[in-house]
């Protein structure tokens, strides 16, 4: 899989996403609230985690810059 999130985005995402999972689950939001931030809080969290995103790639962004050539 090609690597398009690295640098400084890696660990914003993974922090970003286990406070968006913990609003989700401990902040008391309403049921559509507390949905989207879990969901939003798995993507951030997945996308940190694996070092890919579908949507940075359609955008055509890469903030992997690794010697490997980019694959991970």
């Amino acid at each position: 899989m090609i690597c398009n999130v690295g640098g400084f985005e890696k660990p914003i995402r993974i922090v970003g996403g286990l406070l968006l999972i913990g609003v989700g689950a401990f902040g008391g939001l309403s049921g559509v609230g507390m949905g989207v931030a879990l969901t939003l809080g798995v993507v951030f969290l997945a996308t940190g985690v694996i070092g890919y995103c579908p949507l940075t790639s359609l955008l055509g962004i890469n903030t992997c810059h690794s010697t490997s050539g980019g694959k991970k």
